[in-house]
């Protein structure tokens, strides 16, 4: 039987030594607008795990940036916007993104695409939801107050702004797919804080505006939707046009698979923290997350979420390997 494809989430990053040595003092977005650092970044994982996909060193809110938004990456806090938004003119002075305006992503997934030969490169992006969360929060939120205020207050504004961050979203989304990705991932990592008629009523529809002008103009590149709380929303997820769902470490995937029915694979769904625990515990929840996957019609072996700082890479190479070696017996 095939292997289970291996990848994870924020591979590239904190975790391995190579990646703090070429990030020392480059701030994240001038990396992340650089072609040859996200060339290097990208690939450091490959290289030293051998998992099955690299995925593009980036960031979620590189494209709001191009288009005019002030945010920064503050190292230890996440992403800061300058003007918070509020009311509809806040939403109209965000421009429209234009591929001119990422050239530099272009330039890097060219890069990447020769140098990978047959691994795949997936692409990404922030979804609407988790977006319009930063813009009106101004950064990082527990509880995202500001947001879901605005959400039933101003179901105008809200419209408006996450049409517009659809709009740029797709925009980022084509380009990369123009410039040679295999695979799209939407990350929308703060949906899990809300109710499935939320979401539905509120975030579904941009969502799929997203994935599904992606599918429209780019039909055979796969796409994976993600969110990190959102085991009661994985069927409106999946109906939002993904491929896979990503699943985080709450929801066993044969739960997740029964809930989505036949049509669509799945990824996850290791807890990040079980990387920290001894290697005994690492092996049996592997085994047991392959054991889950392999009620679905097809199984992405992946974290939960992202890759913690303190993850020792050396695990990661051996998660890598013992997914392979199991599942090619399963």
């Amino acid at each position: 039987m095939a292997q289970t494809p291996v990848w994870f989430m924020r591979q590239a990053g904190r975790s391995l030594p190579e990646y703090r040595a070429v990030r020392a003092e480059i701030p994240m977005l001038e990396a992340c607008r650089t072609p040859e650092l996200i060339f290097e970044i990208t690939m450091q994982p490959v290289r030293r795990h051998g998992v099955d996909a690299a995925i593009l060193f980036s960031d979620i809110v590189v494209p709001l940036a191009a288009a005019g938004v002030d945010v920064d990456i503050r190292p230890g806090v996440g992403p800061v916007v300058a003007k918070p938004v509020v009311a509809l003119e806040d939403v109209a002075a965000i421009r429209s993104l234009h591929a001119d305006d990422v050239r530099f992503v272009a330039d890097a997934v060219g890069m990447l695409v020769r140098d990978l030969g047959a691994t795949p490169l997936i692409g990404f992006a922030g979804a609407p939801f988790t977006l319009a969360s930063y813009l009106i929060e101004g950064g990082p939120s527990r509880t995202h107050a500001r947001t879901k205020a605005l959400m039933y207050g101003a179901p105008d504004v809200w419209h408006a702004l996450c049409s517009r961050l659809a709009e740029i979203t797709l925009e980022f989304l084509r380009v990369q797919a123009a410039a040679g990705v295999s695979v799209v991932q939407l990350f929308d990592s703060w949906a899990g804080a809300l109710s499935e008629a939320d979401y539905r009523r509120f975030v579904l529809p941009h969502s799929a505006a997203v994935l599904g002008g992606m599918s429209a103009e780019f039909p055979e590149l796969p796409r994976i939707h993600f969110g990190v709380g959102t085991g009661e929303l994985l069927v409106a997820m999946g109906e939002a046009g993904a491929d896979v769902v990503g699943v985080d470490w709450r929801t066993p995937l044969d739960v997740a698979t029964a809930r989505l029915g036949p049509g669509r694979a799945v990824q996850g769904n290791l807890d990040p923290c079980v990387l920290l625990a001894p290697w005994p515990v690492v092996e049996a929840e592997v085994r047991r997350v392959l054991h889950e996957g392999s009620a679905a019609p097809g199984h992405v072996f992946n974290l939960g979420h992202g890759v913690l700082p303190e993850t020792d890479p050396d695990v990661l190479t051996r998660v890598v390997s013992l997914v392979h070696d199991v599942s090619a017996r399963l």
